[in-house]
């Protein structure tokens, strides 16, 4: 699947890939983490205006994070993978996060600035995470979900698996370079005279 045709297949049919598979595995995940991001960033402003955070942070993602985690499914097979991870890694935090903007502006949080900025850091980083698990069959619904228990017994093979990837690549595109310097160092080293 293209890039393309993910963005159209949500546009044609946005109450099935977005209502009926609304995820909640994604929802119960980024809710508490979320909530406890926003718990400590307002600690400094005290304790009632960081758990008024949490609260408003928690209702807020118990909500909404499950549409952000069927939309990251929804693009779980597109190719070329990069297109997929820049896409959705994108895409969700500026809907999220003007959301989540306006809500604390609202209610006053105290520690906005803080809040967002964390929350927009782990946004673009657990997105990249949930589109590679979900790439791997694990924390989707619908078809091909597994039960929670699998995928939690799954999680820190693909936390390692997804700390990895970077380096990986960038050691596989370097590869063929290094390989090619590492033989010019040596032939210059062999023809060296002493």
């Amino acid at each position: 699947m293209t890039l393309g045709d993910a963005f159209r297949n949500l546009g044609k049919n946005p109450r099935a890939l977005l209502i009926d598979r609304w995820n909640w595995k994604s929802a119960l995940f980024s809710s508490v983490l979320r909530a406890l991001i926003f718990l400590f960033a307002n600690l400094p402003a005290g304790r009632r205006a960081a758990f008024g955070a949490m609260l408003a942070e928690f209702i807020y993602r118990a909500v909404s994070a499950g549409f952000y985690g069927a939309i990251t499914q929804a693009f779980r097979e597109v190719e070329p993978q990069w297109a997929a991870g820049i896409a959705v890694s994108v895409a969700i935090p500026i809907i999220s996060h003007g959301l989540e903007l306006t809500i604390h502006l609202l209610r006053g949080t105290p520690k906005i600035w803080t809040s967002i900025t964390a929350s927009v850091c782990f946004t673009v980083i657990s997105t990249l995470f949930n589109l590679y698990a979900m790439r791997r069959g694990a924390l989707v619904i619908g078809e091909g979900a597994q039960s929670m228990g699998a995928d939690m017994r799954r999680v820190p093979r693909l936390i390692v698996g997804f700390v990895c990837v970077g380096p990986i690549a960038v050691y596989a595109r370097l590869r063929p370079a290094a390989a090619a310097a590492w033989r010019g160092a040596s032939d210059r080293l062999a023809r060296k005279q002493y």
